[in-house]
């Protein structure tokens, strides 16, 4: 079963009605194919077609959104490009609430026709306890992501749930995850508390003591991916610390998991990385602590409720009896 809604409705001009659909159609391949002919066969309309259309919307607005052009075949007058505009933005924000909406009614079809409920699907920010949680659940999907990518995909209506971290630091007030937080179809709770900072050699040969260590030393560095939360909390830390980018040998080679880094490390292709301590720990790595941050799940109103206590007394209960864990209480955001 596939469900697809689509945006549709229109706009009254003294007694006359625009379709917004067909409109954002047709003064996009205007834009696109600077041609009406092109336009015409890019949505398969006759050329006289298109221009009946487009007659009819300039007739209802009672100025021109096309202008031909010597030469140039036909272009968007100011008015048109505005309307372009503010319909496409229009479609934009709705196309989120459509992804949830048109995912919800899936389940609840799925459901009532007795067909096999589709499997939960989840992005997460990368965290070995959750991944190993996860990984004994019947009917769930993973992709492993950053915070952010997981955040927008989420908010995107692609996935039903997602794992993220805020860097450890408080949940920003702008962005994806805040946009996790606000948002009226979610619930966001607190799964555990956990330990990051630098996965260093065993027995730490440059002595590192401090963030400000990492430059000069001559150590390669292994550094995680752009829109994970690790990564953000170590540019932070580092601007904290006045440290340029720049100056850490290896701070543009990336992986995309704190088990990757501490591989890297612990096969002495790198010297130090920033992670979790549980993965340092699994490869008998040092480990220089640099606070500790809330995991969070947020999970669309779609996702069974069991499926969610299941996931989340799971990893509390393992986060009591994990290296480097410790289990949160609460819950942000709305509540289920």
């Amino acid at each position: 079963m596939r469900v697809a809604l689509t945006l549709a409705g229109r706009i009254e001009l003294d007694g006359r009605q625009i379709g917004l659909g067909p409109t954002m159609a047709l003064l996009d391949a205007i834009a696109t194919d600077r041609s009406v002919r092109g336009a015409a066969l890019r949505l398969g309309l006759s050329y006289r077609s298109a221009w009946g259309r487009l007659a009819e919307l300039e007739a209802a607005l009672g100025q021109p959104v096309a202008v031909k052009t010597k030469g140039h075949g036909s272009m968007l007058t100011p008015l048109g490009t505005a309307l372009r505009d503010a319909l496409a933005a229009a479609f934009s924000r709705s196309a989120a609430l459509l992804a949830e909406e048109e995912r919800a009614l899936q389940l609840r079809l799925a459901a009532l026709t007795g067909e096999r409920r589709p499997a939960v699907r989840l992005a997460v920010s990368h965290d070995p306890l959750l991944l190993d949680v996860l990984a004994e659940l019947d009917g769930v999907e993973v992709t492993v992501a950053g915070s952010l990518e997981a955040a927008r995909r989420l908010l995107a209506g692609s996935v039903d749930a997602a794992g993220f971290h805020g860097g450890g630091a408080e949940l920003p007030e702008t962005g994806p995850l805040a946009q996790l937080c606000s948002g009226q179809t979610l619930s966001v709770i607190p799964l555990f508390r956990r330990e990051q900072g630098l996965i260093l050699a065993a027995g730490n040969p440059f002595c590192i003591r401090t963030i400000g260590d990492l430059a000069g030393t001559g150590l390669r560095f292994v550094n995680r991916q752009k829109d994970s939360g690790t990564r953000l909390w170590l540019d932070r830390l580092l601007a904290q610390a006045g440290v340029p980018s720049a100056a850490i040998r290896g701070y543009e080679v990336e992986e995309f998991t704190h088990q990757a880094v501490a591989a890297l490390v612990a096969s002495g292709a790198a010297d130090a990385g920033m992670g979790a301590r549980a993965s340092a720990g699994r490869f008998g790595l040092d480990f220089l602590p640099l606070g500790e941050e809330t995991y969070f799940l947020a999970v669309h109103r779609s996702v069974p409720a069991p499926l969610v206590r299941q996931i989340t007394q799971a990893a509390r209960e393992r986060s009591q009896h994990s290296l480097g864990y410790a289990p949160a209480e609460g819950q942000a955001g709305r509540s289920r």
